[in-house]
């Protein structure tokens, strides 16, 4: 039986740091995955109103589903709003920093 010894969580295993990236690079992959998040929300929001209109067509009878997408969309757009405040909030601190 192999058992590992315990570590500190302060300790670093460096092996396990990931490589460093240049901006360029960093920047590229910042703009990707923040399409993606975009991209996300955007598709629940299109859930939620397909999901919507069934129920008012009478296509789709299960109201609890419906209500659940809806909060899912909501409340995904609620934290996209709240992480654009921050980094506004941010950008706005980093602007007033005299140099």
């Amino acid at each position: 039986m192999n058992v590992k010894g315990i570590q500190s969580p302060f300790v670093i295993d460096q092996s396990q740091l990931k490589p460093k990236r240049t901006p360029a690079e960093a920047h590229s992959l910042f703009k990707q995955e923040l399409n993606k998040a975009i991209q996300n929300v955007n598709e629940l929001q299109n859930q939620s109103s397909i999901a919507t209109e069934k129920l008012a067509r009478g296509e789709m009878d299960n109201l609890h589903e419906v209500m659940i997408i809806g909060q899912k969309a909501s409340l995904s757009l609620q934290a996209t709003v709240e992480v654009r405040n921050k980094v506004i909030e941010a950008y706005q601190e980093v602007m007033r920093m005299q140099v």
